[in-house]
């Protein structure tokens, strides 16, 4: 399959790999954005740190990458492809910055993410949300992905439902 990306850049945007001090940002934007938007606490940052962590550790560049989406230079989103096993891959860590939302960039770096997952040879992407991002959920859903499963839990100080979502490449 082709790697084309359906939506595209607005002008100033600027997809890159992570840099130093970039892993530190994703944290950070996590644990505001969610605690601002969503209520919150600090367990999920704590939950993003040790994500980032595990994934700095066992980085595989031959079969992992991430983005960092720039406005202008600034840094506005990310996210991330990591190697589950032989077989699969898992999406992570996709956030945008409220004032670089409506620009397709949730859409793009989910395209990133397929593409570079497809090319690798993956077949099947997997991911985790929860049922209250609804931006991100339909993100996932235009693109193909398919709910597999749900569940209650009490996480991050309140009530969630987590989703696991799978795209067969």
């Amino acid at each position: 399959m082709g790697t084309e990306m359906t939506t595209l850049l607005p002008p100033g945007v600027a997809l890159r790999a992570p840099q130093p001090g970039d892993m530190g940002w994703v944290i950070q934007q996590h644990g505001e954005v969610y605690a601002r938007e969503y209520g919150w606490n600090s367990e999920f940052e704590a939950l993003v740190a040790g994500i980032v962590a595990d994934m700095m550790k066992r980085h595989d560049p031959a079969m992992e990458r991430g983005w960092i989406a720039t406005l202008h230079g600034e840094r506005v989103g990310s996210a991330f492809v990591v190697r589950k096993s032989d077989t699969e891959a898992q999406l992570r860590l996709l956030i945008l910055t409220p004032a670089s939302r409506g620009l397709g960039l949730g859409g793009r770096l989910t395209d990133e993410c397929i593409a570079f997952a497809r090319g690798k040879g993956y077949r099947s992407l997997l991911l985790w949300t929860n049922r209250n991002l609804d931006a991100a959920r339909a993100i996932y859903a235009r693109r193909g992905f398919q709910l597999v499963r749900s569940e209650a839990h009490h996480s991050y100080g309140v009530d969630l439902v987590g989703e696991h979502w799978e795209l067969g490449l």
